[in-house]
C-alpha cells in the first residue's frame, strides 16, 4: 500500500509562472522533490530523447532530511524495461544522500511507465518513471474571459500559447462568430512561446459562450479547444450641454440645445458638450451633422465623427462655430448615437453673429472759406459701438487730393472712439465739395461729405455749406441742377420756379399737374457706392460731369523710354459753362495737361496724363482728383440765391504704373485675403453685397487690380489700385443671383502688375425663395380619439432657406373648438425646425379631415414677401367611442392567506379604434359565516395598483390588483369602470359599467398531523394520546386568535429566557418515561399540508425566540424555572429535526422528536409551534427519567373518558383503560375500589362502574390492561376518582369520566362512531422510520359495530420495501396475551422476498359477550439473512459448548517426573499461547478446567454480534458469548370492534344484519389456555431456530428426517385405500373444461358423482342402500332405461339427505370455510399478479369436433 506523505510536499524548487511548459530537464525534475517520512525523493523520474537499442541512464537520489537515521529497501521496477542495481537495504545517516542508478532500455517506440517503491517501517511511498515518446503538444488556458463589450464595438484580449511538445507544431484555429483568433506566429519551435490575440465583435447583447478549435499537429491532426466567454450589452449614452439654458427650448423635442450666443464675425468659439455613458460597457458612438444641400458652407464643425464613451464615464465634444455673416443666425443639428443602434440624441445647435458697429460723429465737415495757399483742419471722430474690432478705410488718396486725413485705414478696436484729423488744402480758388465713402468690413460703408470754399484775390465765389448740399440734393431729384444758378434765378424771377417750404425750388403747380415735388431720400450705402454710373451701368443720378477712363494702368514705362500719355475724356452733361480743374500731385509720376479748363454746355474736351517714373523696378500708383464748377460759381456776386448754389463735382481717376524689366521678377506681395465663402442670403432677383479684406503686411506698396471681365457676375468696387505698406484695402463685392441654384464666382485678383501673382477669389452665391417643410408632406394624423378627449401631438416645420422666416397659422373658426396649435406665429431663423404642438378635440362620433393655413413671410421689412403665400396642412382624425372588457370576467384567485397579499392583474381589452381614459371603482361583497356589523367596519380587501389610467386602441392593458383579505370568508368584488374626459368628471359615476368580478377565499395556513410514530412498543392509539395529535389538529382547524397573530412569522421578540406567550392554546408533547441511561425516545410526526396554501411552521425553542443582547444587558438572577429550562436546552435534551420547512398544498414532511434520558427526573420545555400568519401553539415538551431499580407507571393523563353507554341497557361493553410501565422493573398494580363502592350506594347499588381487573402485572417496557364495565343508570355525565396504587411505588389518582345517553333523542350514527376515538387518523401507513425493511397498507383497523356471535374478517398487505433482501415476519399480541384467541392472522408467520407483497387476513373470533374491543397486533419483521446468519452463529456457539463439556488441556510438561501437585491453579486456554516458556523453567505445569459459558454481551458491540475470544491479560478469563438474536423491526396494527348482543344489535343496525354470518359452535370450544400460546415469538425462535430452513441441521438430524419419512412414504404405497383414493383422482374432471364433455360422458360422471357422493355423505350402512347400489350397477349394464329409472329414485333420497345435512351447524361453518378460503386463495393470487381481477373476461372457442358433426348427420338419413 502506497503511504501517504506526512504534512504537504516540500518542494525546494518552483515552477515556471506560465504553467505551460510540462518538458523539465533533468536539473529541473530534480528540484520537484516531495518528502516521505523523512526521506527527500524527486517526485518523477523523466527520460526524454531516447532512441531504440540503447540504454539510457538516470540516476535517483535520495536524502535524509530527518534528525536520525533512516532505514528502508526498495523493491525493483514491476516491467522489464526498467531495472536498477540488486535489491539491498539502505541505512541514510541524517543529511546523507544516495544516489540510485535506474536504466532504461526500450525495445519498441511506445511510452513507458513504471514506479519504484520504498519501504519503510512507516509504510511504501514510491517514485514515478516516465519515457515518453515524441510529441505534438500545444499547452493553452482551458478558457479566456474578455471584457465587458458594447454592442458593435470591440475588444481584444491576447493569451499565451506554449509548444509543450517535443516537435515543431503548426497551429490554426476555427473561431465561432462574434469572436475572432489573430496570431503573429503559426508555427512554434519546442518550447517556445507565442501570443494569440482574440477579438469579440457582438451584434447582439447578451452572454456569449463560444467554443474555438485549435488544431496543430502532423499526418493525424490533434485539437485543444478553448472556451471563450464574454458579455455584450446595449450601451446607453446621455448628451448633457452644461451653461445655461436655451430660452428657445421646446418641450418634446430638441431638448437639447447648445447655444453659441452672439460671435464676433471671423472668430471661432468652440464650446463642449458632455456625452455620459450611463451603461458598464465602453461605448463607440458617432457624431453626425445634419446634411443639407442648401448649406454649402458649415459654420459649424466638429473634428470628431466617431469616438468611443468609457464605461460609466464621458466624452467631452467640442463643437466650433465660426460665423461669416454679420446678423445671420445659424442653426445645425448633430445626431449623436451608439453605433449600430437606433437610439439617438439630436443636438440643436444655434448661434449668431456679430460685426463691428462703426459711426461718425457728423456726416459732413465745413471748412468754411480760406485764401489760396492756406489749409484749414477739422476734426471727425469715428466710433465702434460693438465690442469687434473693425477694419476702416476712408477712400481717397491723401497725396493727391485737396482733402486729407491723418489715419485714412486703420483698425478700430471694440468700444473705443477715435478722433481723425481731416485737413482742406485748395489749390484753385473754387469752392470744393467731395463725398468719401468710409468703407468698413463687415459693414456697409458710410458716406461722409467734404465741404470747402477758397479765396483768390480776384476770385471769391460764395462760400459752400452744408444747407446749400441739401438744398442741392432735393434740386437735382427735380432736375433742376442741369442749369446753372443764373438761369435758375431767371427762372425764379420769371415764376417758372419756386422756392418749397425747405427752401429749395421746385416748379410751379401748373407744370406738376397737382402732382407733389419730389423729395431727396437718402439711399442705401451699398446702393449708393455700387451705382455710381461708373462701376455699373445704372447710377441713381445722372451725372452731371463724367471722366472716361476712370482708370489705367501704364503698364511698363521704363525710362528713359516715355510712355504714351493718357487722354482723358471730360464731358459736360450741362447746359452751363464749366470750369475743370485738375488738383496737382508735387513729386507724383503722373501728370495732367491742362490743369484746368473752361467747358461749354454739352462738350467734352480731353485732358492728357503723362507717366514720369523716377526709379527703376519700381510700383507706381496713384489716383487723380480734379472738380468741376459752373463759371457762374466763380464770384459770390453772381448768385442771386443761395437756393441755386450748385457745389462742385469731383472726378477721380485711378492710374498704375511700373518700371520692372521685362524678365524681372516683379516683387513678391506679402498679404493677408479675408474673403467670406459665400455670400450673404438673398431673395432671388435681388442684389447681395459682402466685402473683402486685403492686408498688406509687407514693406511694399501692392497694387492690385481684378479683371471684372473674367467674372461679368459679381461687381468688385474698388477694382484697381494700390495698398501702402502696413495697410489694408477693403473691397466690396456684389452679385445678383436669379434663382436658388448655387452659383460660383472665380475672381482674378492680380497683385503687384505681375500675371503671375493672380489670386483666385472663389465665392458662392445663391439666391433665396420660400421653402417652408412640412413634416409628413403635409400631413398630420391623429389616431381615433374617443369623443371629449383630446389628443396632442407634436409636428414639425422647418425653414429650409438662409433668411429668417415669419409664419403665422390661421385655422377656420368653425374648426377652432376641434383643432388648435401651440404657438400660433412665430419666426423661424434659417435651417430652424420647430415643434408645434397640435390638439385634436373631435365632439362627434365622425371622420375628420381638416385644414389649416401657415402663411409665411420674409422677417427683414427691406425684403419683398408675396402676399398671401401660404402652406396648407391636412388634417386627419376621427372621434369615436369605445367601450373596456376585461379578458376574464370572472377571476377566482381561489385562497389567499388571511393577513397576506396576493397580487395579479387584471387585463383590461380596448376592441375599438380610439383610447380610452378610464376610472375604476370597486364594491366589496362578503358572504360566509360572519357577523354583519364586524364585517361592516372591515377596510376594502381589495386595492387596485391604479384606479385611472389609459387603454390604447386595439390593446390591452394590466390593472395590479392586490388583495388582502381580513378574515377566512368569501369575497367578491365587483369592479366597475367609466370612461372620462379632462371636462367631464363629474358624471362618471352615473356611467358606470360592470367589468369584471374578482373572487377570492381567505384562507388560514392547514396544517395536520397524520400519522405518527414512536421507538418502543407503543400503538398509534397510545401515540396520538401521549402527544394529544387529537387536540391538537382541533386547535390547527381553528381560526388563529388576534393574539396568535401579534407576530406573522417566527421572530425573536423576546428578551427574556422564557418567552411571553399570545396564545392561548397550549398542549402537553408527552414522550412517556423510560430507564436513565436508555435509549433517547424518538417520535415521528408527518405533517402534512390539508389546505390550499403553502405553509411556512416551525418549532421554535425559547432560545429561538429571545433576541441577541449584549452580556451587560443580560439578567443575571435566574428562576428555577429558567435554570430548568437553561439546563434542558444547553443538553439538548429535546431536539427537533427540522426544526421549520415550508410545505405545499398537498405535501407532507415528516418531523423528528427526540428526548435523551440522560437526568433523572421529569423534563420540560414550552416549544411554540409556529405557523407564519397562522397558528402559534405552545407545545410543552414533558417525559420522564427514571432509576433502573424504581418501579413506575406512566400515565398518560390523569383523566379517562370511557364510551357513551346508553340507558336501559342490558349488556354494556367491556372497555379497557391501559397503563404503560415506562421503567425497568415489573410492576404490580391494584385498583382502590371505595370510590366505586360509594358511587354504587348512591346509584341504588346499581354497579355503574365495574373493574373487571382491579389487580394486575405490567412488564418492563410493556403495555397493562384494566378492564371496565361502565352501565348508566340515566342519562348524565358519571365522574368518579379511583387510586390506583403502584406496589413498592407511588399512587397515583385518575379520573374516569363516562356519558350516559338516551337512545331514543341520539342519532343512531352518533352513537354507534363514539366508540372509535376521535383521532380519526387514516389507517393507511404513511410514515416510515429510517432502516425500515417493511409496511403495512393500514396501522388500523376499525372492524365497527358487529354482532357478539359473529366473525368479523380485514385484509392487511405486508411489503417488502427492500429491493435485494428478503424478510421474515411473524404476528402476534403484544399485551393482553389473554386475548390472543379473538384473533386470528392468516398467514401467522412467512417470508416475503424483495419487492414482495403478500396478503394478511385478520379475524376477529365471535367475542361471546359485548365488549369494545381494542388489540394492538405486533408484527416482527426480521431480515432473513441476519437471522441464517444467527442461525449459523448459535450452531457454532452450541458445538463449542458441546466441546468444551467433554475437553480438557494438560499443560504439565514433564510427567515422567515424579513432584508434588501444590496449590493447583485454574487458567483460562487460548486458540495460541501469549506466553513461551523456556524449557529450563521450573513452573509446574497443572490441569486447566474449561472456561464457563456466559451470556454476556459487550456494551460496546451491537446485540447479534459474534463475541470472538479475546485475551483481556495475563489472567484474564477467555468468555465465549452467546448470540443473541437480531433486534426485529415493530410493526403495530390496532385493531378496534364494538361488538353488541344479537337482540341490541338488531335494535341498533337491523339492516346490517344480513351481511354477517353467525357463527353457531358445533363442537366445543378450546379453552383459553389451550388456545392461548404463553410463549412469545422471541421464545419460539429461541426453541425451534431451525423452522425456516434444514440448511444449518446437523448429519444425525437430517437422516433422522429422511428415515422418518420413509417409512410415511413406505406406509402410504402400502395402504390400499390410499391407492384406491389415487385411482379415483384420475377420474375427476378438471372443473373449468368440463362444460366441454360429451352429453354421455357427463352422464356416465354425474352417475359416478352420485355415487361418490352418497358414499360419502350418507352416514348410515343401510343394507337396502347398498344394494339399490347394486341393482343399478346391474340395471346400468343390461338396461339404460331401467338406469334412468334407479337413477330419479336415487336423486330424490339424495335430496332429503342433502336438506338433513344443511341444516347441520357445522355444513354453514364448513361452506363459510370454504368461500372465505377461495376469496382469500383470489386475493392471494392476485396479490401475487398470478390472476388480474380487472381484466376482461376471455372467450375460448373450439374448433368444431368431426365425430360429432356425423353424429348429427345421422339422423336425416335413417328417416330416409
Amino acid at each position: 500500500m502506497l503511504a501517504q506523505a506526512h504534512g504537504e510536499p516540500q518542494s525546494s524548487g518552483s515552477f515556471r509562472k506560465s504553467g505551460y511548459d510540462r518538458k523539465v530537464s533533468s536539473r529541473e525534475a530534480k528540484k520537484k522533490k516531495v518528502i516521505f517520512w523523512g526521506i527527500e525523493v524527486p517526485e518523477t523520474l523523466s527520460w526524454h530523447g531516447w532512441e531504440l537499442g540503447k540504454e539510457i541512464i538516470r540516476h535517483l537520489t535520495l536524502k535524509n532530511v530527518h534528525g536520525k537515521a533512516q532505514k528502508l529497501s526498495y523493491r525493483a521496477p514491476s516491467t522489464p524495461y526498467f531495472f536498477t542495481v540488486f535489491q539491498q537495504p539502505i541505512t541514510l545517516n541524517p543529511g546523507m544522500s544516495l544516489t540510485l542508478p535506474i536504466v532504461f532500455r526500450p525495445r519498441e517506440k511506445r511510452d513507458y511507465e513504471d514506479s519504484i517503491f520504498f519501504m519503510k517501517a512507516e509504510g511504501e511511498f514510491s517514485v514515478a518513471l516516465r519515457a515518453m515518446r515524441p510529441r505534438f503538444g500545444l499547452s493553452m488556458p482551458a478558457a479566456v474571459q474578455l471584457p465587458v463589450c458594447a454592442v458593435h464595438n470591440v475588444t481584444e484580449m491576447t493569451f499565451p500559447v506554449c509548444n509543450v511538445g517535443d516537435l515543431i507544431s503548426v497551429f490554426s484555429w476555427e473561431t465561432p462568430s462574434p469572436f475572432f483568433m489573430t496570431s503573429d506566429r503559426s508555427t512554434l519551435d519546442p518550447g517556445a512561446e507565442c501570443m494569440v490575440k482574440v477579438t469579440f465583435q457582438p451584434e447582439v447583447a447578451g452572454v456569449h459562450n463560444a467554443v474555438a478549435t485549435c488544431w496543430f499537429g502532423g499526418e493525424v491532426k490533434q485539437k485543444r479547444t478553448i472556451q471563450l466567454k464574454a458579455l455584450a450589452k446595449y450601451p446607453c449614452l446621455r448628451v448633457s450641454v452644461t451653461g445655461k439654458e436655451y430660452e428657445g427650448v421646446q418641450p418634446g423635442k430638441f431638448q437639447d440645445v447648445l447655444c453659441f450666443g452672439s460671435v464676433p464675425v471671423g472668430t471661432t468659439v468652440e464650446k463642449c458638450v458632455e456625452i455620459f455613458n450611463m451603461s458598464v460597457v465602453d461605448a463607440p458612438c458617432r457624431i453626425e451633422q445634419e446634411k443639407d444641400p442648401l448649406l454649402h458652407g458649415y459654420v459649424f464643425s466638429c473634428d470628431v465623427s466617431h469616438g468611443v464613451v468609457p464605461a460609466k464615464g464621458k466624452l467631452v465634444l467640442c463643437i466650433r462655430f465660426q460665423p461669416q455673416i454679420v446678423g445671420e443666425h445659424s442653426t445645425s443639428y448633430f445626431t449623436i448615437g451608439s453605433t449600430g443602434c437606433h437610439l439617438e440624441t439630436v443636438l440643436k445647435v444655434v448661434g449668431s453673429c456679430k460685426g463691428p458697429s462703426v459711426s461718425l460723429d457728423q456726416y459732413s465737415v465745413e471748412f468754411d472759406w480760406i485764401n489760396l495757399g492756406e489749409s484749414l483742419m477739422q476734426t471727425l471722430k469715428i466710433s465702434n459701438m460693438s465690442d469687434v474690432p473693425a477694419f476702416y478705410q476712408f477712400d481717397i488718396d491723401n497725396k493727391g487730393s485737396v482733402f486729407s486725413l491723418d489715419r485714412p485705414c486703420g483698425v478700430l478696436e471694440g468700444k473705443t472712439t477715435r478722433t481723425l484729423k481731416v485737413t482742406f488744402r485748395p489749390t484753385h480758388p473754387m469752392n470744393y465739395h467731395r463725398r468719401v465713402v468710409c468703407l468698413v468690413h463687415h459693414q456697409e460703408p458710410m458716406y461722409v461729405d467734404f465741404l470747402g470754399t477758397c479765396h483768390s484775390d480776384t476770385a471769391k465765389p460764395t462760400t459752400l455749406q452744408e444747407r446749400h448740399l441739401s438744398w442741392y440734393r432735393t434740386n437735382m431729384v427735380r432736375g433742376l441742377t442741369f442749369y446753372p444758378p443764373d438761369i435758375l434765378s431767371m427762372m425764379l424771377k420769371d415764376g417758372k420756379l419756386q422756392m418749397d417750404e425747405k427752401g429749395a425750388l421746385m416748379l410751379s403747380p401748373e407744370i406738376f399737374e397737382d402732382k407733389p415735388p419730389k423729395e431727396y431720400f437718402e439711399p442705401n450705402a451699398m446702393t449708393e457706392y455700387f451705382y455710381d454710373g461708373v462701376s455699373s451701368d445704372l447710377a441713381l443720378f445722372p451725372a452731371h460731369v463724367s471722366v472716361s477712363p476712370t482708370e489705367y494702368d501704364f503698364g511698363c514705362c521704363m525710362p528713359p523710354h516715355k510712355a504714351e500719355p493718357l487722354p482723358l475724356c471730360v464731358t459736360n452733361h450741362t447746359k452751363g459753362n464749366i470750369t475743370v480743374a485738375w488738383t496737382p500731385s508735387h513729386g507724383s509720376a503722373f501728370q495732367v495737361h491742362p490743369e484746368i479748363c473752361d467747358m461749354p454746355p454739352l462738350k467734352s474736351s480731353t485732358f492728357y496724363v503723362f507717366c514720369k517714373p523716377t526709379q527703376v523696378n519700381s510700383l507706381y500708383a496713384a489716383e487723380l482728383e480734379g472738380f468741376a464748377v459752373y463759371e457762374v460759381m466763380r464770384h459770390y456776386t453772381n448768385i442771386e440765391n443761395d437756393a441755386t448754389i450748385c457745389p462742385s463735382w469731383c472726378l477721380t481717376v485711378r492710374l498704375r504704373a511700373h518700371t520692372y524689366e521685362a524678365e524681372r521678377e516683379h516683387f513678391i506681395p506679402q498679404y493677408i485675403l479675408d474673403v467670406p465663402k459665400t455670400f450673404p442670403p438673398v431673395v432671388c432677383d435681388t442684389d447681395t453685397y459682402c466685402s473683402m479684406l486685403l492686408s498688406n503686411t509687407g514693406t511694399s506698396l501692392i497694387t492690385f487690380s481684378v479683371n471684372q471681365t473674367a467674372c461679368p457676375s459679381v461687381m468688385v468696387k474698388p477694382s484697381s489700385g494700390h495698398i501702402m505698406p502696413g495697410g489694408h484695402q477693403i473691397f466690396f463685392l456684389s452679385t445678383h443671383p436669379v434663382n436658388r441654384v448655387t452659383q460660383q464666382h472665380v475672381l482674378p485678383l492680380q497683385l503687384n502688375s505681375y500675371p503671375a501673382y493672380t489670386k483666385k477669389v472663389v465665392l458662392q452665391s445663391c439666391g433665396q425663395s420660400f421653402l417652408l417643410h412640412l413634416e409628413g408632406d403635409g400631413n398630420l394624423y391623429f389616431k381615433p380619439l374617443h369623443i371629449g378627449t383630446s389628443s396632442t401631438r407634436m409636428y414639425t416645420i422647418k425653414n429650409c432657406t438662409s433668411l429668417p422666416m415669419v409664419f403665422t397659422w390661421k385655422i377656420f373658426h368653425s374648426h377652432s373648438k376641434i383643432l388648435s396649435v401651440s404657438p400660433t406665429a412665430g419666426i423661424l431663423q434659417p435651417f430652424e425646425a420647430m415643434a408645434q404642438a397640435w390638439t385634436f378635440t373631435p365632439n362627434k362620433e365622425t371622420k375628420y379631415v381638416l385644414h389649416a393655413m401657415v402663411f409665411v413671410s420674409w422677417k427683414s421689412p427691406d425684403l419683398v414677401s408675396p402676399k398671401g403665400l401660404h402652406y396648407v396642412l391636412r388634417v386627419i382624425g376621427e372621434g369615436a367611442l369605445g367601450t373596456i372588457r376585461a379578458q376574464k370576467e370572472h377571476l377566482d384567485l381561489g385562497n389567499v392567506l388571511v393577513g397576506g397579499q396576493q397580487s395579479c392583474s387584471i387585463v383590461l381589452l380596448n376592441d375599438g379604434i380610439c383610447t380610452l381614459n378610464y376610472i375604476l371603482s370597486v364594491e366589496q361583497f362578503i358572504t360566509g359565516p360572519h357577523n354583519p356589523e364586524e364585517v361592516r367596519s372591515d377596510p376594502l380587501a381589495l386595492e387596485l395598483e391604479h384606479s385611472r389610467g389609459t387603454i390604447l386602441a386595439r390593446s390591452k392593458a394590466f390593472v395590479r390588483i392586490k388583495v388582502r383579505p381580513a378574515r377566512r370568508l368569501r369575497y367578491t368584488w365587483s369592479i366597475k369602470y367609466a370612461t372620462c374626459t379632462p371636462t367631464d368628471l363629474a358624471s362618471t359615476k352615473e356611467k358606470q359599467q360592470p367589468l369584471c368580478c374578482i373572487v377570492a377565499t381567505g384562507t388560514y395556513p392547514t396544517l395536520r398531523i397524520t400519522d405518527a410514530t414512536i421507538t418502543g412498543s407503543a400503538s398509534k392509539l397510545h401515540i396520538w394520546k401521549l402527544f394529544s395529535l387529537d387536540t391538537l389538529n382541533e386547535y390547527l382547524e381553528r381560526d388563529p386568535t388576534p393574539g396568535e397573530l401579534t407576530y406573522r412569522v417566527p421572530t425573536r421578540h423576546s428578551t427574556c429566557l422564557i418567552p411571553p406567550v399570545y396564545t392561548p392554546l397550549l398542549l402537553d408533547f408527552d414522550f412517556g418515561s423510560a430507564p436513565v441511561g436508555s435509549e433517547p425516545t424518538i417520535a415521528r410526526l408527518l405533517l402534512e399540508n390539508k389546505g390550499v396554501v403553502p405553509v411556512d411552521w416551525a418549532f421554535l425553542f425559547p432560545s429561538d425566540q429571545k433576541m441577541d443582547m449584549e452580556h451587560w444587558a443580560e439578567d443575571t438572577d435566574f428562576t428555577p424555572q429558567e435554570l430548568h429550562q437553561m439546563r434542558v436546552q444547553d443538553n439538548q435534551l429535546f431536539s427537533v429535526s427540522p426544526k421549520s420547512g415550508t410545505l405545499l398544498p398537498g405535501q407532507e414532511k415528516s418531523v423528528q422528536l427526540s428526548h435523551r434520558h440522560d437526568f433523572i427526573g421529569t423534563d420540560r420545555l414550552p416549544v411554540l409551534l409556529k405557523i407564519s400568519y397562522g397558528h402559534e401553539i405552545l407545545l410543552t415538551f414533558s417525559s420522564v427519567t427514571v432509576e433502573h431499580n424504581q418501579r413506575y407507571v406512566h400515565f398518560a393523563s390523569n383523566k379517562h373518558h370511557f364510551a357513551p353507554i346508553a340507558v336501559g341497557g342490558s349488556h354494556p361493553p367491556t372497555q379497557i383503560y391501559k397503563l404503560y410501565n415506562g421503567g425497568s422493573m415489573p410492576v404490580t398494580f391494584e385498583v382502590q375500589l371505595d370510590n366505586i363502592v360509594k358511587i354504587q350506594e348512591k346509584n341504588f347499588r346499581h354497579p355503574v362502574f365495574v373493574c373487571l381487573t382491579p389487580r394486575g402485572e405490567i412488564p418492563p417496557g410493556e403495555t397493562g390492561h384494566i378492564e371496565w364495565i361502565f352501565s348508566p343508570l340515566e342519562a348524565k355525565t358519571y365522574s368518579v376518582d379511583v387510586p390506583i396504587h403502584i406496589l413498592e411505588g407511588e399512587s397515583t389518582p385518575v379520573t374516569f369520566q363516562g356519558v350516559g345517553y338516551n337512545p331514543n333523542t341520539v342519532q343512531k350514527t352518533d352513537t354507534s362512531s363514539q366508540f372509535v376515538s376521535s383521532a380519526d387518523y387514516s389507517g393507511s401507513a404513511k410514515l416510515t422510520v429510517p432502516g425500515q425493511a417493511a409496511t403495512l397498507s393500514h396501522h388500523r383497523i376499525c372492524l365497527g359495530n358487529i354482532p357478539d356471535c359473529t366473525k368479523a374478517d380485514q385484509l392487511v398487505f405486508l411489503n417488502n420495501i427492500l429491493k435485494n433482501t428478503a424478510v421474515v415476519f411473524a404476528w402476534h399480541i403484544s399485551c393482553c396475551k389473554e386475548k390472543a384467541h379473538m384473533l386470528e392472522i392468516t398467514p401467522n408467520s412467512g417470508i416475503v422476498q424483495p419487492g414482495e407483497t403478500i396478503p394478511c387476513f385478520i379475524t376477529l373470533q365471535p367475542t361471546r359477550k359485548p365488549s369494545l374491543c381494542r388489540i394492538n397486533l405486533v408484527c416482527e419483521v426480521y431480515i432473513q439473512e441476519s437471522l441464517v446468519q444467527y442461525e449459523r452463529d448459535l450452531h457454532k456457539w452450541e458445538e463449542e459448548k458441546e466441546r468444551r463439556a467433554v475437553e480438557f488441556t494438560i499443560t504439565e510438561k514433564d510427567l515422567g517426573t515424579k513432584r508434588k501437585l501444590t496449590s493447583p491453579s485454574v487458567r483460562l486456554s487460548d486458540s495460541a499461547e501469549t506466553e513461551n516458556l523456556s524449557d529450563s523453567s521450573a513452573v509446574v505445569r497443572k490441569y486447566k478446567t474449561l472456561p464457563r459459558l456466559k451470556s454476556r454481551p459487550t456494551p460496546s458491540q451491537p446485540p447479534g454480534h459474534l463475541e470472538r475470544g479475546l485475551l483481556l491479560g495475563k489472567d484474564a478469563s477467555q468468555v465465549w458469548v452467546k448470540p443473541e438474536p437480531p433486534k426485529p423491526l415493530v410493526l403495530h396494527l390496532d385493531v378496534s370492534a364494538r361488538s353488541y348482543t344479537i337482540e341490541e344489535f338488531l335494535r341498533k343496525f337491523s339492516l346490517d344484519f344480513p351481511k354477517y354470518f353467525l357463527s353457531r359452535p358445533f363442537s366445543a370450544q378450546p379453552s383459553e389456555s389451550e388456545s392461548v400460546d404463553g410463549k412469545g415469538y422471541r421464545n419460539r425462535i429461541d426453541m425451534e431456530p431451525k423452522w425456516l430452513s434444514l440448511a444449518a441441521a446437523s448429519k444425525p438430524e437430517l437422516e433422522m428426517v429422511a428415515d422418518i419419512l420413509t417409512g410415511v412414504i413406505r406406509s402410504l404405497l402400502e395402504n390400499s385405500y390410499f391407492q384406491e383414493s389415487v385411482r379415483k383422482l384420475q377420474d375427476e374432471p378438471i372443473p373449468y373444461f368440463f362444460q366441454f364433455q360429451s352429453a354421455k360422458s357427463a352422464e356416465l360422471q354425474d352417475s359416478r358423482q352420485g355415487s361418490t357422493i352418497s358414499s360419502r355423505v350418507s352416514a348410515s350402512t343401510d343394507v337396502d342402500l347398498e344394494k339399490d347400489g347394486e341393482r343399478k350397477k346391474m340395471s346400468q349394464e343390461t338396461s339404460f332405461s331401467h338406469f334412468l329409472e334407479s337413477y330419479k329414485i336415487f336423486h330424490q333420497k339424495q335430496l332429503r339427505e342433502k336438506e338433513i345435512i344443511s341444516r347441520q351447524p357445522a355444513v354453514g361453518n364448513l361452506v363459510e370455510f370454504v368461500l372465505k378460503n377461495t376469496l382469500q386463495n383470489i386475493l392471494t393470487e392476485a396479490s401475487r399478479g398470478e390472476v388480474v381481477l380487472t381484466a376482461r373476461p376471455m372467450v375460448i372457442a373450439l374448433p368444431p369436433n368431426p365425430s360429432r358433426r356425423i353424429t348429427n348427420l345421422a339422423p336425416p338419413s335413417s328417416r330416409a
